[in-house]
């Protein structure tokens, strides 16, 4: 489908997705729509292993969802509205590749629900994070609340979702919310060289882990263990198990295909 508020870039196994709606990225319902599309289209592309998301222009990531639309909110929209936003972050967690959010500014309400959404974060150290949501007399909607308390932990959490504050990159790097903070101008060569570098592992491998990641935070460990079972036992009878352990006996690179 052709894209008004976002653009995607793919080359050698990485797509890009660019949430390109000035003035602050915010997300309004078509935005939304065309993210849930676009990551459909990526996950089933065998010739994408990894997404990175990041936000148009050197200010902004995402400053959030596009409060004009609320004003005319009703029950049933706003059911419908919330819906599609905690769909597409499903997605995005569930997605069956490495997502990477490279964090180029303001990280707030619905931009940092969908930061925290990914499986790596790096940022900007001019990035600033927060949800802000409390100050308009609202909360979170798009999983904001149980993503947050499950990264930072509840103490933290609770913190800024009470007092709207907002978090520097230094900050939410010591907190945990990421993986690392670099300078502005090396956002996007960091982003794409951890991307390239999960690029050439094993695809299998590395939906598998991302899978039980994600059980993990809500089976008991004696279930975690026999999904990290089955998983191992799949993987090492997969082509790319056995191209992986001749490869390494053989003292050479693997050539890993998803299979």
């Amino acid at each position: 489908m052709p894209y008004n508020n976002i653009l995607v870039d793919k080359e050698n196994l990485v797509a890009t997705v660019t949430i390109n709606r000035p003035p602050v990225n915010a997300l309004n319902s078509e935005t939304i729509a065309e993210l849930t599309a676009a990551f459909k289209d990526l996950g089933a592309d065998g010739g994408v292993h990894v997404v990175i998301v990041t936000g148009a222009g050197q200010y902004t990531f995402i400053a959030g969802a596009d409060i004009k639309e609320f004003l005319d909110l009703g029950e049933a929209k706003g059911r419908q509205t919330i819906k599609a936003g905690q769909d597409l972050y499903n997605l995005i967690e569930t997605l069956p590749k490495p997502v990477i959010a490279a964090i180029n500014g303001a990280c707030l309400g619905g931009g940092n629900e969908l930061a925290m959404a990914c499986d790596l974060r790096i940022a900007a150290e001019s990035a600033r994070f927060g949800q802000p949501e409390i100050n308009l007399g609202i909360i979170p909607g798009w999983g904001g609340t149980g993503r947050l308390l499950r990264l930072i932990g509840r103490t933290r959490a609770l913190e800024l979702l009470m007092t709207g504050d907002m978090l520097k990159a230094a900050d939410a790097l010591r907190f945990g919310l990421l993986n690392r903070v670099v300078p502005d101008n090396e956002l996007m060569a960091h982003a794409k060289n951890l991307a390239r570098k999960l690029a050439m592992q094993a695809p299998l491998g590395l939906a598998a882990l991302k899978r039980i990641a994600n059980a993990a935070a809500a089976l008991p460990p004696a279930e975690v263990e026999k999904c990290e079972m089955d998983a191992f036992i799949a993987l090492f009878s997969s082509e790319d198990g056995q191209e992986g352990i001749g490869a390494f006996l053989g003292k050479r690179k693997p050539q890993f295909k998803g299979k």
